[in-house]
């Protein structure tokens, strides 16, 4: 595979790796970028051998910075015609890019995202699409578009007040500046934060001991979670009851966890 290409999408031991490869310009996201992120989500959704994915970016010091607006803007303004079918979804169908950077629940496969360094604008909103976060302690985190007169629209005023308190989230939306990992830790954003050189160490712990789960229970936790978010509470219990755990009641899957337990052994899951 070539190392050229702004996305870097690699399978190993039932775990897909996304790599943002374009450090020279702090992994900034261009159409292309997107194009093949799209791909590769896709690609790991339909996937049954891919269990959990990894996010990072290339190099040390960004995971990303947001949009690429030098190239992205062109497009969106009309001051040039879609180059290719991408291209086109973008420009007809905004949701395009919400699938490529996870702003929409529309993949309830995990994922957990190795956050080797700065992650600002599109680039921390695309973090609200992982589970599990987990950052280096050179890593820093904010939104900066209030300093710049533009509306934070990957999400950040919806998702980022659910993931800490009202007043940590609107401290970051409203200032633009930036706060450190150890911040973010604290505020309930991150999940871990280690040595630089352990980020991806750490990342892939998590994403083994997931990736030995039953893959239908943990599609159906997150999307129960992802689904429930903010429903009264009876339509959420009904919710979580009826659809999500109706999927994974009487599945090959659900015999075998319990038949694996009883016979002390590793279970065998298929995903189905």
């Amino acid at each position: 595979m070539s190392t050229d290409l702004p996305l870097i999408f690699e399978k190993r031991n039932g775990i897909a790796y996304l790599t943002l490869n374009r450090p020279e310009v702090h992994n900034a996201m261009d159409l292309d970028m997107g194009r093949l992120l799209l791909e590769a989500w896709e690609e790991y959704a339909e996937d049954k051998s891919l269990r959990c994915a990894i996010l990072t970016g290339a190099g040390e010091k960004s995971f990303c910075s947001g949009a690429d607006l030098a190239k992205l803007t062109p497009l969106l303004m009309g001051a040039r015609p879609p180059a290719n079918e991408y291209e086109r979804r973008v420009k007809e169908e905004p949701h395009s890019r919400g699938r490529a950077n996870l702003r929409d629940p529309w993949m309830f496969k995990p994922v957990v995202a190795a956050i080797n360094g700065q992650a600002i604008a599109g680039g921390m909103e695309m973090l609200y699409g992982a589970d599990i976060r987990v950052a280096s302690s050179t890593a820093r985190f904010g939104l900066q578009e209030a300093k710049w007169a533009v509306f934070p629209s990957g999400g950040s005023t919806v998702k980022l007040p659910q993931m800490m308190t009202y007043s940590r989230a609107m401290e970051i939306l409203l200032t633009g500046e930036l706060i450190s990992a150890e911040q973010a830790l604290e505020w309930g954003f991150l999940n871990k934060v280690v040595p630089p050189e352990n980020v991806m160490e750490e990342a892939e712990k998590y994403a083994t001991r997931i990736a030995k789960n039953g893959p239908l229970a943990v599609a159906a936790i997150k999307e129960s979670v992802l689904s429930n978010w903010g429903l009264p509470l009876k339509d959420a219990l009904y919710q979580e009851r009826e659809i999500a755990e109706a999927r994974v009641v009487g599945t090959k899957d659900s015999k075998e966890g319990p038949r694996a337990f009883k016979e002390k052994r590793e279970p065998n899951f298929i995903g189905e």
